[in-house]
């Protein structure tokens, strides 16, 4: 199971001026393509929306909750509807949404539209990436709301937020991703590919957040 993530530049998120703690927004757009290069299309969550709640998320992390939410398909995006925890964290996350700190939304899913991997290797260019680019079909895993501008590198797993995730994902954090394995059989044939390339730069952008964290860490000892 590899869980994608996506950010929409835009969408509507709407925090209740009431003490109830009420939001409402749009987590996911179709037809329009987002910065990863990919489209959803009308009717991807048909078969894979619950039709209970769903647990609201900051950072897509499982170990801070701050309400609940429902989700419903409408035939342009996918729209939810839920309330804030009556907690500290749920009361300072509504806090944070309605001043603009953290108000965008991002969605969790799994893909269901996917052939195995190697078929899916074996395509030509143009029929691949008809597959990899428009999403047709997919299983949503959870909404969380996170701060302003954060979004994951496309082809990465979101590894800035993988130690959140903790062992609710252990089984298949390490698993190569499906662009992982996809660039590693282009290489293996000589094939020069988007997929290697996204793969590529995903890893130099990790690499240059590490040097990074290293450097603040080295800066803050040597104070």
């Amino acid at each position: 199971m590899e869980i994608e993530f996506r950010v929409f530049e835009t969408h509507e998120f709407r925090v209740g001026e009431d003490q109830d703690g009420t939001f409402e927004g749009v987590a996911c757009q179709y037809g329009k393509k987002d910065s990863y290069g990919t489209t959803f299309h009308p009717g991807v969550f048909k078969r894979g929306i619950d039709k209970g709640s769903y647990a609201y998320l900051f950072m897509h992390s499982p170990y801070d909750p701050i309400g609940t939410f429902r989700a419903d398909e409408q035939p342009n995006h996918l729209h939810i509807a839920g309330a804030y925890d009556d907690t500290q964290s749920g009361r300072d996350k509504r806090a944070m949404a309605r001043s603009g700190s953290a108000r965008e939304l991002s969605v969790g899913f799994v893909r269901t539209d996917l052939p195995e991997w190697k078929k899916l290797a074996e395509m030509g260019d143009e029929d691949r990436a008809d597959i990899l680019e428009n999403i047709r079909s997919a299983r949503l895993v959870e909404v969380s709301q996170i701060t302003a501008r954060m979004a994951a590198v496309p082809g990465s797993k979101l590894k800035t937020v993988r130690s959140a995730l903790g062992a609710l994902y252990t089984e298949t954090v390490d698993e190569p991703t499906l662009a992982e394995r996809l660039a590693e059989y282009d290489r293996e044939h000589g094939r020069d590919s988007q997929v290697a390339h996204d793969v590529e730069e995903a890893r130099k952008m990790e690499q240059r957040l590490r040097r990074a964290a290293l450097l603040r860490l080295t800066t803050v000892g040597a104070a």
